[in-house]
């Protein structure tokens, strides 16, 4: 098992003022970092990754698409934009190191149509995700893509939704990743959902009800274990927190107030309630 920190509790784009935080991160015992993927320059992923190498981390990254460049768009030339975008964060990530890609880069962020997906919604997704999973296949890196629960995206809600998806992509690159977040509010069974799509899945965000530290809040955290375990789950425990430090991703996220005292302590509090979860396990 390899446990990962999600850099978005910090920053959407690393940058040299950022090092401190990979070397602390280091320090604490995490494995590697999860590397927000927006701004698409390969040169400065590849100095990035210059920088996890020397401090001995691995990483994975995370991305998403909106509305201007939505895979699942009905005009053709946006679904193209999107495509193109994915492809070129694959670029990125293999120039980070990055061998994970997740996030819900299947359609469009905090876009809807005031009703659910179409059938030809999901066609376009589909054939979108084929083209970005074959690019991927060059890359070296695993598309781990993400549902969001139904305030978030319409077109992958659930577990047996995205798994779906990935079945009809039908490649060997495209593969899914489950969150505790978005699994709390949309699955009726913790270990249900994560049964049913394990032979897709991997990738996990390790993420509490209300985004703060894991362990402290109200996510099935023993009933999710122990189905992760069951189904022979051996990939990334990545945390994802979110805070105050981003004005555009708190109101993105829906952050209000401050939930924990320090971004390191949470850092430290979730590596060690990850740790001993999973010993238990052993």
């Amino acid at each position: 098992m390899k446990f990962g920190m999600n850099l978005l509790l910090w920053t959407s784009h690393v940058v040299d003022e950022h090092r401190p935080v990979l070397e602390s991160l280091k320090k604490m015992g995490y494995d590697g970092v999860e590397l927000p993927m927006f701004e698409l320059d390969v040169t400065h992923y590849e100095k990035v990754g210059r920088w996890l190498k020397d401090l001995g981390l691995g990483c994975t990254a995370v991305t998403c698409r909106g509305a201007e460049d939505n895979p699942a768009s009905p005009d053709a030339k946006v679904r193209a934009a999107g495509v193109a975008n994915n492809k070129r964060v694959l670029d990125c990530c293999r120039a980070a190191g990055a061998t994970i890609l997740a996030g819900p880069y299947h359609s469009a962020l905090g876009h809807f149509t005031g009703a659910g997906p179409t059938a030809d919604e999901r066609r376009w997704a589909v054939d979108s995700m084929r083209q970005v999973a074959e690019h991927a296949a060059t890359t070296g890196v695993t598309l781990a893509v993400e549902y969001l629960n139904r305030f978030e995206c319409y077109l992958l809600n659930t577990a047996a939704d995205t798994a779906e998806f990935c079945k009809q992509v039908n490649h060997p690159r495209c593969r899914m990743m489950y969150d505790t977040f978005h699994a709390n509010i949309e699955e009726r069974s913790a270990a249900g959902a994560i049964e049913g799509c394990k032979e897709y899945t991997v990738h996990v965000h390790i993420s509490e009800n209300d985004r703060s530290t894991p362990g402290v809040g109200n996510i099935p955290w023993d009933e999710t274990f122990d189905a992760l375990k069951k189904t022979g789950y051996d990939g990334w425990f990545t945390v994802e927190a979110f805070g105050l430090a981003l004005p555009a991703l708190a109101a993105a996220t829906k952050i209000w107030r401050r939930m924990f005292d320090t971004e390191e302590k949470l850092a430290a509090d979730a590596l060690k309630f990850m740790k001993a979860s999973w010993a238990k396990r052993q």
